[in-house]
């Protein structure tokens, strides 16, 4: 299994790599397309649809970003839409955690079909505009998700259940802990307080110069909590689904929606944040 996942990591670190430090934005876009498709066709199986219909929901999906960059859509400042983007992870993020698991299948498949569409659009539209926002602005809010991803771990290894006495969401995913939680956005303020000083084009700086270190801070804390809630709302589906990866896409580490779950949500977020 690690060499499976050593394997699968380089060998999409030799294609990521080459298309983000590209001269222009086009093969990035491009690859990020191939791979918003790809976890289009997953949140189908996910939620029950044939081979055939999972693969028409990623064709729309494909339809809608494809739409979207040939009309221009990715050169345009969109505050309100990222802004709707932003309060509808929040709301809709937080109740799908207050039902559980036992809450998603009682949601219609149609509207769940069509909630992950429009999610997966906006992931894709997020991530390419960022690009375009620059390399060093779309690596800020990879690393932040990054960082808190490797802080929970550390943290929730050495930490878990030391200082709260509950787990984060038991029913949903058994192993985060709280402690995990704390960890992550401890590592996610260092990461933005230091990125920071040192200067560039960052979501970091652009908050600090904007609005004030303390705002840069808070925004930082939030995406991290966001980070979690993008987490836990796809381990949600897939124990709905009875699923313990999205897909065998990715040998060695499941299928394209379990590497950009925490994703999902920041994309847009950082978006939003830029905007203010």
């Amino acid at each position: 299994m690690l060499k499976q996942r050593v394997i699968t990591a380089i060998v999409l670190l030799a294609i990521l790599l080459p298309a983000l430090f590209y001269e222009t934005p086009v093969p990035f876009n491009l690859l990020a397309l191939v791979l918003i498709g790809a976890a289009a066709w997953e949140w189908g199986r996910l939620n029950q649809l044939s081979q055939t219909g999972a693969l028409t929901l990623s064709g729309l999906c494909l339809l809608a970003c494809g739409l979207s960059w040939w009309s221009g859509l990715l050169a345009q400042r969109l505050p309100l839409l990222w802004a709707l983007a932003g309060a509808f992870w929040v709301l809709a993020g937080g109740a799908l955690l207050r039902v559980g698991v036992a809450g998603w299948p009682r949601i219609p498949q149609l509207l769940r079909l069509l909630g992950g569409l429009i999610i997966l659009w906006l992931a894709w539209l997020a991530i390419a505009q960022a690009r375009i926002l620059g390399i060093e602005f779309l690596l800020s809010v990879l690393v932040l998700v990054w960082v808190a991803d490797i802080g929970a771990y550390f943290s929730g290894r050495k930490f878990g259940g030391r200082f709260s006495k509950g787990k984060l969401a038991p029913s949903i995913s058994p192993g985060k802990s709280w402690e995990g939680v704390w960890g992550g956005m401890t590592g996610v303020v260092l990461l933005a307080l230091g990125w920071n000083a040192l200067g560039g084009q960052t979501l970091y700086s652009l908050l600090a110069q904007r609005h004030g270190l303390m705002l840069m801070v808070l925004a930082a804390i939030f995406m991290a909590a966001m980070s979690v809630v993008g987490d836990l709302v796809e381990s949600l589906i897939k124990r709905s689904a009875g699923a313990k990866d999205s897909s065998a896409l990715l040998p060695g580490h499941g299928g394209v929606l379990d590497r950009i779950d925490a994703l999902l949500p920041t994309l847009p977020l950082a978006l939003m944040l830029a905007s203010l």
